[in-house]
């Protein structure tokens, strides 16, 4: 392993999304991005799963088997219009960000396939040059979020150079895929990047354990946000689910884990709210951490086990 720079300081942003409404995300993103630069310089910023343009739980769009209707098929195009192209304004607007603020910046987004019109669930890292660095879609939609997102084709285990060693994505329920934590950790992550719109106590264990078993710091990022966040104006069916939701949607927790599972001062779990955590990770624990476990170094039997990725 390299020599690390001391200390990454991080932002993380426990967004309130403006559901729907892609170019309100985006400035938001902007916003945030610059006002952090502002009032608390950070080497990195990160943004929850789908940020732009919000996760729209608790909506089936319509889908049963067999069968559409046209009024909700509309919510789901308003969707898929509110979901960006890579390369397009709204990824130069916070490439833009990002250089301005001299800062590392992770979003996640809906992504619109520029060729086929699929959507993907897709995490962003744009580099302090202002250059989309790793692009990273999930693997596998959960549930019936297969309905929405299609399963990735490319773009599988994508890290970032930086100067506190690789920086690696899996998004919320990928991380509960033994062999594509494996496939990170192979990379040697550092930071591992968990955006994701799990407020459950069960997830709180997950990044806890998955910081001890990679020796890396885990950035655990969800959303906050209110059944009243949602347009008012979508079909009767959308309205009913909606209806149907708590006041509070998601509550949070966002926060940050050290490589030995414990949360970094400053990032502890943030709940029933929006806002900003800050905390400076002293890298120098993920070496100090794998000298006694070290999953894909000296704790590994490859002569026993090994992961081969299809990584093309």
């Amino acid at each position: 392993m390299k020599d690390l720079a001391d200390v990454c300081s991080i932002a993380v942003v426990q967004s309130r999304p403006s559901l729907f409404d892609r170019d309100a995300c985006v400035a938001h993103v902007v916003k945030t991005v610059e006002h952090i630069a502002r009032e608390h310089p950070s080497d990195l910023v990160v943004f929850p799963e789908l940020l732009i343009p919000g996760y729209p739980h608790g909506l089936t769009f319509g889908f049963v088997v067999g069968a559409r209707t046209a009024d909700v098929q509309a919510d789901w195009k308003r969707y898929y219009d509110g979901s960006i192209v890579v390369g397009g304004a709204e990824t130069e607007a916070m490439a833009e960000a990002a250089r301005r603020a001299g800062a590392w910046v992770s979003v996640g987004v809906s992504e619109r396939d520029a060729a086929s019109g699929t959507l993907y669930n897709t995490n962003l890292v744009f580099s302090p040059e202002g250059k989309l660095d790793a692009w990273h879609r999930k693997l596998k939609p959960t549930g019936a979020e297969r309905c929405v997102w299609g399963d990735a084709q490319d773009r599988y285990f994508p890290v970032s150079q930086t100067p506190w060693g690789p920086m690696g994505t899996l998004i919320c329920w990928e991380n509960y895929m033994p062999l594509a934590r494996v496939a990170l950790y192979q990379k040697g992550v550092t930071i591992y990047l968990a955006p994701n719109t799990n407020d459950n106590p069960e997830w709180q264990h997950t990044i806890r354990h998955i910081a001890l078993e990679g020796r890396c710091y885990v950035v655990n990022c969800a959303p906050y946000f209110c059944r009243a966040d949602y347009p008012d104006d979508l079909s009767l069916l959308s309205k009913r689910e909606i209806a149907g939701l708590p006041e509070v949607v998601y509550r949070g927790g966002s926060c940050v884990v050290d490589p030995h599972g414990h949360y970094v001062e400053g990032a502890e779990p943030l709940w029933d709210t929006d806002g900003i955590l800050y905390a400076e990770l002293a890298m120098a624990r993920v070496a100090a951490d794998k000298w006694d476990f070290d999953a894909i170094g000296h704790y590994a039997r490859p002569d026993v086990l090994r992961l081969e990725v299809n990584d093309s």
